[in-house]
């Protein structure tokens, strides 16, 4: 078994699903009996030269990034569990969706009706925020004008205030991260409409650094299979149902839905950067 002075981990997710990514890390602290370190990622995870240097042991990470980093960087990260969340939307699989959020008084009623409208997102290598819509826009054929303005927000809670604030007239959300929002503002369900659910995808998992070995990492796994009456708890605070067993290779088709041809992944980011 590898030994580690600490255990360390960083989320490139959502911020409202930090305090659970607290609880999950500090849980397998206490199973490995080590101090345990996690942090928001500060960059891109292409670009953070802590995890570029392999200085990082477990990572909450968009299944879409962690394919491309992969791909440039393949014998760093394999991936330990991911969620299966509580709703029946989700089937007991671990997936989730994108969910494209209007303003409830909008008179905007189906995808179709956002031609023209300003949709912002939260960055352009979020699977549900920007490559799920993006794909969408390509496999129906709408023009390249379809949008009327586009503006990058930085996060999807952001993206959903401008939403409700009237700033954007649209936006597409990851679907746990609208329900973890709702669940601490309940007071924004009454200002926001869903127009379309795109999806489902593989939901984002828990990745591991190869380099702490097969013994340590089944361990790691194991625990999460079979979390304890603490972590349990946290769970179901945070609409988990369990973990289960992923395997890289499940999050490939997210390159695959992104494996436009060249000239359509041109079009469409140009609908989401040139018009900005």
């Amino acid at each position: 078994m590898t030994i580690l002075p600490k255990l360390r981990a960083v989320s490139y997710l959502a911020p409202n699903y930090f305090g659970f990514y607290q609880e999950t890390t500090a849980y397998l602290g206490r199973v490995l009996g080590l101090e345990t370190q996690l942090h928001q990622g500060e960059y891109d995870p292409l670009e953070d030269p802590l995890l570029l240097q392999d200085q990082i042991d477990l990572v909450f990470i968009c299944g879409l990034p962690l394919i491309r980093y992969c791909q440039v960087i393949s014998d760093q990260l394999q991936t330990l569990v991911a969620p299966v969340m509580q709703l029946s939307r989700y089937y007991n699989r671990p997936i989730y969706f994108a969910d494209v959020i209007v303003n409830a008084n909008s008179d905007i009623r189906a995808f179709a009706d956002l031609a023209g409208r300003i949709f912002c997102y939260n960055d352009s290598d979020s699977n549900s925020g920007y490559n799920l819509l993006r794909n969408q826009l390509v496999q129906q054929r709408y023009p390249l004008n379809f949008f009327g303005k586009t503006i990058q927000s930085g996060s999807h809670q952001c993206s959903i205030r401008w939403v409700v604030e009237g700033l954007a007239d649209c936006a597409a959300i990851d679907s746990v991260v609208l329900e973890q929002e709702l669940r601490d503002f309940p007071e924004l369900s009454q200002h926001l409409r869903v127009v379309e659910v795109l999806g489902p995808s593989p939901i984002p998992p828990l990745v591991v650094a190869q380099r702490l070995g097969v013994s340590l990492i089944r361990q790691m796994q194991s625990a999460l299979l079979q979390p304890d009456v603490e972590l349990q708890r946290a769970m179901e605070r945070a609409g988990v149902k369990r973990f289960t067993t992923v395997e890289l290779e499940d999050y490939t088709v997210l390159v695959k839905s992104d494996g436009l041809k060249y000239s359509d992944r041109q079009k469409t980011d140009l609908i989401f950067h040139h018009i900005n």
